[in-house]
């Protein structure tokens, strides 16, 4: 493989995002048809850390762009290195908790996204995303 190449390859940072209400419950999304991938499914927040940007700083406008409302408060949880086969992808997801007004919460991306949920971790809608469980698991540690 050249030098290039595996820096095309280079795995991606994503910043993962567990919202919460404070109360034990967890927001999800069912992923839309438009969604870039396992469309149909219940999962948490997620989206790219930016050049330049803070973690704390990617986790507020992903939030801000996927459920349309502010963190109140944000918590690292942990760090999970992801290998998928299907898709093929690499990316290292760096996951928090964040508090949010559960009243202020709406769809922001309607393509990405079609339907939200507030839910216990004890009784999760299906199907759920493939990252969702190791998401969770985090949290429960956390």
């Amino acid at each position: 493989m050249t030098e290039q190449n595996a820096k095309d390859r280079a795995p991606a940072v994503s910043c993962v995002f567990v919202c919460h209400d404070g109360s034990g419950r967890v927001l999800l999304a069912r992923r839309s048809s438009g969604a870039r991938d396992e469309p149909g499914t219940w999962d948490t927040g997620a989206g790219a850390l930016e050049f330049g940007e803070t973690f704390e700083a990617a986790v507020s406008r992903e939030v801000r762009e996927e459920y349309s409302t502010q963190p109140l408060d944000i918590t690292i949880l942990g760090v999970r290195n992801v290998l998928r086969d299907d898709p093929p992808s690499h990316w290292v997801a760096v996951t928090f908790a964040v508090r949010v007004d559960p009243t202020t919460v709406t769809i922001g991306e309607p393509h990405k996204f079609d339907e939200l949920g507030w839910f216990t971790v004890d009784a999760l809608p299906e199907p759920a995303h493939s990252q969702l469980l190791p998401t969770l698991a985090l949290l429960s540690n956390g």
